[in-house]
């Protein structure tokens, strides 16, 4: 077993820390079984995934995303063709 950084944990508990209170909507799990992702009732997204860095080590990511407030607001760019 390796050990996580400090600073690594500090983020995952900075992350799940976030998620206090929060009802969840549904979890999705891939078919690999590296990656776990749950929905919530207000929207936010937690994923945890497992994966190997550069040197084979097992690795833990741990990201909590939140979705735009402005759901008209799009990310991408609208190309016409005429």
């Amino acid at each position: 077993m390796s050990s996580l950084g400090v600073q690594t944990l500090r983020r995952i508990v900075g992350a799940v820390a976030k998620l206090r209170g929060e009802l969840v909507r549904e979890v999705t799990v891939r078919s690999d079984l590296r990656q776990l992702k749950v929905a919530l009732e207000s929207g936010l997204i937690l994923v945890v995934s497992a994966e190997r860095d550069p040197q084979g080590r097992p690795q833990l990511e741990v990201d909590v995303v939140d979705v735009p407030q402005d759901a008209s607001a799009k990310q991408q760019i609208e190309v016409r063709f005429d």
